[in-house]
């Protein structure tokens, strides 16, 4: 498992790859928003723009490098393996998923109320499985770990999400 790690770090995309990742990128986003903003998860907002680089930079490795290395670097395989992909890219959807509220529930008490909501748990899982999708499709992490840092850092920034201070 290590091994598949190092090599999804280690792969690039080529550009079928990238336009394969946009092509579920893209819907998937619009998709937790509409939901999020159906929902009242997601509350416009003008955007703090001042926070916004330290957001885009600590965003980057907890949770989009963190998470991503965990459920989908170490999880999902590659395309050249030879194992069918569709019970790990379950698999790992699910632990993602549940991985947010016990967070909520140990490290994280200001998260609690958040990570318990289903339509958080839905969005949560929708994008789970788009990085999966995107991991396993291109053999690469940095498709999902990118797809996971622009959702985090719109719902933080514009989308009326919860700085770090008030999660934990």
């Amino acid at each position: 498992m290590f091994r598949r790690l190092v090599l999804s770090f280690r792969t690039l995309p080529d550009r079928r790859g990238w336009t394969f990742a946009a092509l579920v990128g893209l819907p998937t986003l619009v998709a937790m928003a509409a939901i999020g903003l159906s929902t009242g998860l997601y509350a416009l907002g003008q955007g703090d723009f001042v926070a916004l680089p330290l957001t885009m930079l600590t965003v980057f490795f907890v949770p989009a490098i963190g998470e991503e290395a965990v459920f989908r670097g170490l999880m999902v395989p590659g395309r050249a393996e030879p194992a069918n992909p569709a019970p790990a890219i379950v698999l790992s959807t699910l632990l993602y998923v549940l991985w947010h509220p016990l967070e909520g529930f140990t490290f994280l008490p200001g998260a609690r109320d958040l990570f318990s909501r289903p339509d958080f748990l839905f969005v949560t899982g929708l994008l789970g499985l788009a990085c999966a999708l995107t991991r396993w499709r291109t053999g690469s992490i940095w498709p999902a770990v990118l797809l996971h840092w622009a959702a985090v850092v719109v719902w933080k920034t514009w989308l009326g999400g919860p700085s770090l201070e008030t999660l934990g």
